[in-house]
Formats: C-alpha cells, sequence, structure tokens
C-alpha cells in the first residue's frame, strides 16, 4: 500500500481520475481515497498546506492504512536562479529551515533526533520515473497550459528542499534562505514534517515538487489553476511511469 499526499485538492485531481475501485473514509477532517492506481494498491490523500497539517495526515496514513510508502508530491518555490517555473525537484534532504531551537540545540537542529535534516530515500527508481515523463511531456501536458506559465524545456533536479510554515515571496527571505541553507534549492511549507514522521515511523518516503515560481517579488501566478492543469499531470505522469 502506496501513500500519495498533497497540499492542495488540484495537486492530485488528475490521479483521482485515474483511481480504480474507490473507497472513502473521513478522519479528521481530510478524506482518504483508497482504490487502485495503475494496478497498484493506493490511498491519496491532501493534507492541508502547512507542517502541523501534513504531520497529521502522513500519521494517519501511517497509523491506520498500514502504508509501506509514503509519497508527497506538490508545487514548490525556486530559490536558485538554475531552476524555472515547470522543473522537477525530487527531494534529497530535507530542512525545516524555520526550526530554531537554540541554545539548546543548534540551529535547525530537530529537538531528541539532533539532525539538522532528514534524507529521503533511494530515489533512483523516481527520478528515472521522472526523466521518462519528461521524454513524454506533451502527452500530459497542453501546449496552451506549458505556454500559459512560460515552461519551455523543463528539467529535473535531485536536490535538497527547505520546508517551513511561511510563504516565501520575497528577495530578501531567498538570500536570507541561501545564506541559512545553502544546498536548498526550493522551498515549500510541507516536506521536512512528512519527512520526520517517515523517519520516525521508520517508513520509506519520496517527495516531488513542481517549480510553480522563483519565491520572489513575482510569485504571483494562479497556484489552483497550475496546480491542476500542470503540477496534477506531472504528479500523473510521474506515477504511472513509477508504478510500472
Amino acid at each position: 500500500m502506496i501513500g500519495i499526499i498533497s497540499a492542495m485538492q488540484e495537486e492530485i485531481q488528475a490521479l483521482l481520475h485515474e483511481l480504480k475501485d474507490v473507497s472513502t473514509t473521513e478522519k479528521g477532517m481530510r478524506t482518504y481515497y483508497k482504490g487502485t492506481l495503475f494496478n497498484k494498491n493506493v490511498v491519496l490523500v491532501f493534507s492541508r498546506w502547512g507542517k502541523v497539517a501534513s504531520a497529521i495526515t502522513t500519521t494517519q496514513l501511517i497509523n491506520d492504512f498500514n502504508v509501506d510508502e509514503i509519497i508527497f508530491t506538490g508545487v514548490a518555490g525556486g530559490i536558485k536562479d538554475e531552476l524555472n517555473i515547470g522543473d522537477v525537484v525530487i527531494g534529497n534532504n530535507m530542512y525545516q529551515h524555520d526550526l530554531n531551537a537554540t541554545p539548546f540545540y543548534e540551529k535547525l537542529e530537530i529537538p531528541i533526533l539532533k539532525k539538522k535534516f532528514l534524507k529521503t530515500t533511494d530515489a533512483s527508481r523516481l527520478t528515472e520515473a521522472t526523466s521518462l515523463f519528461l521524454a513524454t511531456y506533451n502527452d500530459y501536458i497542453k501546449m496552451t497550459d506549458a505556454q500559459l506559465f512560460d515552461i519551455t524545456n523543463p528539467k529535473l533536479i535531485f536536490g535538497d528542499i527547505a520546508s517551513g510554515d511561511q510563504f516565501i515571496s520575497s528577495l530578501k527571505k531567498i538570500k536570507k534562505l541561501n545564506k541559512l541553507i545553502p544546498t536548498a534549492i526550493c522551498v515549500e511549507m510541507e516536506g521536512a514534517s512528512v519527512a520526520q514522521v517517515c523517519f520516525e515511523y521508520d517508513v520509506p518516503f519520496s517527495i516531488i515538487r513542481v517549480i510553480s515560481d522563483k519565491a520572489n517579488d513575482n510569485a504571483t501566478i494562479d497556484f489552483p489553476k497550475f496546480a491542476n492543469s500542470i503540477a496534477s499531470n506531472y504528479a500523473l505522469g510521474i506515477l504511472k511511469n513509477y508504478f510500472s
């Protein structure tokens, strides 16, 4: 059983359309969609935004659905110049950029665990699946939608991700993040909390992020539209290859 989480309903809508033999469970103000996706047993759920919301959802998935693996998929803001809208980031090391328990622990260090980051599970299969998706990109993404968001030649990067309960939308904040976590290439609000729950429960996990903006002063795209027409179909194409 594989658990698939997104922060927004729109980000998993294309997957829900493909889900077969669906049954639903309502818990904690969330709907868990259980069924088969490309002949794999899965549970789909949108967690809502933020670290607390995603941690609740991940814990529920592990305890109630006996998942063997968790995949989080959704959008993120790029904080490195080499990233463009439409690029895919497969998470490597996951940081909580707003975690600061000094003087008891070093900045970024998770209390008790004494780790500044948590590493995702081996991502070789997922990166291969993403490469296959990008090679057949036009089968999943309409040209008009790609043009709307100025997506050209999207690429895959395997890299570190920073998570925090903030929407980063200024160059000033980006510069602070670049200094705090030099290796981080994008920023979002859920991945590192999913990583911590999975680490503590010893459940393999992966993070897929589609770059929706540059997390700067121009980060004002239509997020629901991007999530539904772009990110959702990225997830569909990547996971179809991954489950094959």
